[in-house]
């Protein structure tokens, strides 16, 4: 996987690409920890994320849950493989999601 960061003010951007799995689940929630200071919103493009496991979910439920106290997060541009896991976990339900 890999992230591109773009901060925009209180705006922070996170593009992922690639697969979020137990191999980098961590290196998103570590660059989350770093970042989300000051961040309003928080949005993840996943127009090239093609495959997230649990891990991956588990970083975006902590996302989720920090960004429920200091602002909102979005999730973009998200591939149809991804919404089916999304949705079939009940994530999509959780999650402000746009496509």
């Amino acid at each position: 996987m890999e992230i591109t960061k773009n901060l925009d003010g209180t705006t922070l951007t996170l593009a992922l690409s690639g697969r979020l799995d137990a191999s980098n689940a961590q290196e998103l929630t570590n660059e989350l920890n770093a970042s989300l200071e000051g961040v309003t919103d928080l949005i993840f493009d996943f127009t090239n994320l093609k495959y997230v496991a649990s891990a991956g979910l588990r970083a975006l439920l902590m996302a989720q849950k920090r960004m429920n106290k200091q602002g909102s997060m979005t999730i973009k541009h998200v591939d149809e493989a991804v919404m089916e896991v999304l949705e079939m976990t009940g994530f999509a339900d959780l999650m402000n999601i746009e496509n």
